[in-house]
């Protein structure tokens, strides 16, 4: 096809570039119309090669190549560009780098070093939710979750891990709705106990701060904590948890107090004015990971399936239809959450007294405890199609069950299906 291409092509000069002697570039313009036929073209591209040839001792797999034969002084005419002319001789550092395989190869295997996108800075919860998830990994800051999503998607990351629910705080639901307008597949989950400290700066003491700074979740979980602690303060919601231990320090606040970890102090030169302030000591916060491919489900372990699905009929009863599926198969739900619709949010329901009602249209999130390996979980999944208008599978993956014990540093068996 391509050969076809340039037989065709109009009268005029044809440019094409090809690599000279310690990085040039050869030029070269082919005058005229190309005419002849499939041999003239097949001719003139021989010419060519040995022009390029001949402009000096090529290396050819670490040994020089013989020298090739001169061409003839009536093919393209050869334009040479010196190497003393590009940025004067010097090397060109804004030329395009290669691409290599590694750029382009899917996630490295089993035993290789995971790049984990997380939200957040370094010391954030979520960055210790990736380590324990994957231990040894590659951690990446993502300013917004996002940004997370897509890092994955670009393969920029092998996975991604970021919260869903906490036990105090409840779901978040930002990363609910990322989870239905992006294609990555849930692979795993991890539970991460929470532990807040008091920081501030170095020599700054409790009565010093007038105003505490963090995550709002962070700084619901601790609320009851700071007004027995007597602190009289304003309290600022902050992007993340390490992010307001990083910008107290960065600005050099000692009247500002940030609710972060243990680690974001050692992190950012804080101190820690007091531990364990959380109001709950059981606070923990769920993760899922995320991942370009599902993983192969398995019955050898205990797996859990999230799906989601909408249903455009009025009533109770097509839910109840749908909880059924699972209830008549012992299949147990351990998550229920409904989300408006984003694209369709109002349904118009006809009513003969008062014209036309509007109700909000649900997406219905559910986790249930079974493995998409076992023939109760499909055979449930066939009815719930039934009576759905739709329904997706969000990942079917390994259930984290590590014992739930504050300060629990122990780690999650990888979702990974080689592992």
């Amino acid at each position: 096809m391509a050969a076809a291409s340039l037989i065709r092509a109009p009268v005029g000069r044809l440019p094409c570039h090809a690599p000279g002697r310690s990085g040039g570039v050869v030029r070269c313009s082919l005058q005229g119309a190309v005419v002849g036929g499939r041999t003239e073209w097949l001719s003139n591209c021989a010419v060519l090669s040995s022009k390029v040839a001949a402009l000096g001792p090529h290396s050819v797999n670490g040994h020089a190549a013989p020298p090739m034969a001169p061409a003839p002084t009536n093919g393209p005419v050869l334009d040479l560009i010196p190497v003393s002319s590009i940025n004067g001789g010097a090397k060109n550092n804004n030329l395009p780098v290669p691409l290599k395989i590694s750029d382009l190869s899917p996630a490295p295997m089993h035993g290789s070093e995971l790049r984990v996108a997380y939200q957040g800075v370094p010391g954030a919860y979520s960055e210790k939710a990736a380590g324990k998830a994957y231990p040894g990994c590659d951690a990446i800051p993502c300013d917004q979750f996002e940004v997370a999503f897509q890092a994955v998607e670009l393969w920029i990351a092998d996975r991604a891990v970021l919260p869903v629910e906490n036990s105090l705080g409840g779901s978040i639901h930002r990363n609910y709705d990322l989870l239905l307008r992006h294609r990555l597949h849930i692979v795993g989950e991890v539970q991460l106990p929470v532990h807040h400290c008091l920081l501030a700066l170095p020599g700054v003491r409790k009565e010093n701060i007038t105003r505490v700074i963090s995550h709002p979740q962070a700084l619901a979980q601790c609320e009851h904590t700071i007004t027995r602690m007597g602190l009289n303060v304003v309290r600022e919601a902050f992007d993340d948890t390490a992010g307001a231990a990083e910008y107290v320090a960065a600005h050099g606040l000692r009247d500002t107090a940030a609710i972060a970890s243990s680690r974001a102090a050692e992190l950012y030169g804080m101190e820690v004015l007091a531990d364990g302030i959380q109001d709950d000591c059981g606070n923990v916060t769920r993760f899922v990971m995320l991942a370009r491919e599902p993983i192969v489900p398995r019955t050898d372990r205990p797996f859990k399936t999230s799906i989601v699905f909408a249903h455009d009929k009025e009533g109770t009863s097509v839910l109840f239809k749908v909880l059924s599926a699972f209830a008549f198969r012992d299949i147990t739900l351990t998550k229920i959450e409904s989300r408006p619709h984003r694209h369709r949010p109002i349904r118009l329901v006809d009513d003969a007294n008062r014209g036309t009602a509007k109700h909000f249209e649900y997406m219905f999130y559910v986790d249930f405890q079974a493995s998409l390996a076992e023939p109760r979980a499909q055979n449930a999944l066939a009815e719930v199609q039934e009576f759905t208008s739709f329904l997706r599978v969000l990942g079917s993956y390994p259930m984290d069950m590590t014992p739930m014990t504050a300060g629990s540093s122990s780690t999650v068996t990888s979702s990974d299906p080689d592992s």
